[in-house]
């Protein structure tokens, strides 16, 4: 599998949105006479002068979409199909930028609007069906969608010679689009093709995405938090350069434990024998011989992840450490020493930590946590953390932006050389050219909701606690911030559902399917605020059709005493950990 790939792989998970869809109550429809044609969307005319509406096409009921990846759509719905232009111009860099955008009208409208998240670096125009785990899409609900590419296009703009899709770090107004500033353009333009298409305004507007798709809703939530009623901002990269730092922190982790005498980097392809997956399954063992309990029940879930402590861990870790000679059986303590040292986070050699520690979750078995952080032997797939993750460290968020060589190995040797002392202040720096730092642009970090609460919005925050690129722990410790400058509060508006054993978005051994976007459509136009929210095992787990609920952090699921199937979401309750 290409780089190509490997970022294909990454966005699609990036833009999937959490959960098994439960269509929501239809609305009645805004329009006084039926919906304007497709036609009507191309006369122009538009308040944002640099507006231009590519294509419009009405689409007959039972188009089915390729997502990629072997994913497609249910068949969708008769819509009107929408492309279009916004803010053509010509970058510092020479390179022609514009905000792409597609959006999708269907003409059986249930009054609701949804922005669809990206995901990766961006670059890529979207579905803008609103895509789901499972079940019926958004579209097919009778939302009307949109997706955009943030501001640059991976078919215009990925320069090879700086880096393919990152090149656009090289022009400071492309990485503040990609940052947040392309998403207030692009939601006035769908609120305008709205208007025009049904003669009215939507009754609730929705935000949904995961990775940077959660980036971006919240940077929604902060920078522009009139927009949107609900907001579903799974896995968010809200602290994107500094989790970019964690990746690179476990390359050289993971990579020491393959690197030979003499050796400046390592070739990629060997990351991925730092562990193998019987090494990885003899961590999981140990994990949850440590902490599946702590829950009340021992059933491959550790539900309490939170107090699942470091030492008790290492105690698991070192009892199947090896002896003698290393074999399949038992682990090097050389390799024990490396998971300590990249579970705790990214320091410095003052001690000073450069972004959050990772939680003792029992996914590292999944190849969805393996990717990212090792690659994969068979098939052939390097690391997602050297592919993606150190070239967009080095050209979007450092300056002044560095060009990294062609394919993944140049990513891993950048990553190998990388000086935590040093590097770091490259995300907060300014130069000339780009006087705002990557931080700045990027980051979507802050506690400060109250103009979102104010407006009365409501957000739901599904994190994956094996999560190997986006530690829940950040998100946790943001949400006490939020809730400590809101009087203890947060839960009033905001709420973390963590998935014990999820991966980036989706996939692992976990309870990953729920229907998060009904769950916030529930809480904002019936108040019904989620106390849990069913989820279930998919088929490639180790317990199909397992039923959970999912619990608002700081809640556990806990059985229920004298409970007979465990198997089944009614067995648990909520409870405190």
């Amino acid at each position: 599998m290409t780089r190509r790939h490997v970022t294909l792989a990454a966005m699609l998970a990036g833009s999937a949105l959490a959960g098994c869809a439960t269509p929501v109550t239809p609305m009645a429809t805004t329009q006084t006479s039926a919906p304007q044609g497709c036609a009507a969307l191309m006369a122009g005319g538009w308040s944002d002068p640099t507006m231009r509406i590519l294509t419009a096409d009405d689409r007959a009921a039972g188009l089915v979409l390729d997502l990629g990846m072997g994913a497609k759509t249910a068949p969708l719905p008769a819509h009107c199909e929408v492309t279009g232009v916004l803010r053509e111009r010509t970058g510092q860099d020479g390179q022609r930028y514009a905000i792409r955008f597609r959006m999708r009208l269907p003409d059986q409208w249930n009054r609701r609007f949804l922005f669809q998240g990206g995901g990766g670096t961006n670059g890529d125009i979207g579905s803008a069906v609103g895509p789901l785990n499972a079940g019926a899409t958004a579209l097919a609900q009778g939302f009307a969608v949109i997706s955009q590419d943030s501001g640059h296009s991976n078919e215009t703009n990925a320069d090879p010679a700086r880096g393919g899709a990152v090149a656009f770090g090289f022009d400071a107004q492309a990485r503040a689009d990609y940052g947040h500033a392309s998403l207030k353009a692009s939601y006035d333009a769908a609120r305008a093709i709205l208007k025009r298409r049904y003669g009215g305004d939507p009754a609730h507007s929705y935000f949904a995405g995961c990775s940077k798709g959660g980036q971006e809703g919240m940077a929604f939530a902060q920078r522009y938090p009139e927009a949107f009623d609900g907001i579903l901002a799974a896995a968010p990269g809200f602290a994107l350069p500094k989790a970019a730092i964690a990746e690179v922190w476990d390359t050289q982790s993971y990579a020491a434990l393959v690197r030979a005498p003499g050796e400046k980097s390592v070739p990629v392809a060997r990351l991925a024998q730092a562990f193998s997956n019987a090494d990885l399954l003899l961590a999981r063992q140990a994990v949850l011989a440590a902490c599946d309990a702590k829950d009340g029940l021992a059933d491959g879930l550790v539900g309490a992840f939170a107090q699942c402590g470091t030492a008790e861990v290492v105690r698991e870790l070192r009892a199947r450490q090896c002896s003698e000679q290393k074999n399949q059986s038992c682990l090097a303590p050389a390799q024990i020493d490396a998971m300590v040292r990249g579970f705790g986070g990214p320091r410095n050699s003052r001690g000073q930590s450069l972004y959050a520690s990772f939680p003792w979750d029992a996914g590292m078995a999944d190849n969805g946590w393996r990717i990212w952080k090792l690659g994969l032997e068979t098939p052939a797939v390097p690391s997602i953390n050297a592919g993606m993750g150190a070239p967009a460290l080095a050209t979007i968020f450092s300056t002044p932006p560095r060009a990294l060589g062609p394919g993944p190995q140049a990513g891993m040797d950048y990553a190998m050389a990388y000086d935590f002392d040093r590097d770091p202040a490259a995300i907060h720096a300014t130069a000339p050219g780009f006087p705002r730092s990557a931080w700045e642009d990027i980051a979507a970090r802050s506690s400060d909701l109250s103009r979102f609460r104010k407006r009365g919005g409501r957000m739901i925050v599904p994190h994956g606690a094996s999560d190997p690129v986006f530690s829940i722990n950040d998100t946790i410790a943001w949400w006490n911030d939020v809730n400590r400058s809101n009087a203890g509060q947060a839960a009033s508006f905001v709420r973390i559902f963590p998935v014990p054993g999820m991966a980036h978005c989706q996939g692992g051994p976990a309870t990953d399917q729920f229907d998060g976007l009904g769950a916030l459509v529930r809480w904002v136009e019936q108040g019904q605020a989620p106390d849990r929210i069913e989820a279930s095992a998919g088929p490639m787990t180790p317990w199909p059709g397992r039923t959970r609920p999912l619990c608002p952090y700081p809640l556990v699921a806990r059985p229920v005493a004298g409970a007979t199937d465990t198997e089944k979401a009614a067995a648990f309750t909520c409870q405190k950990a």
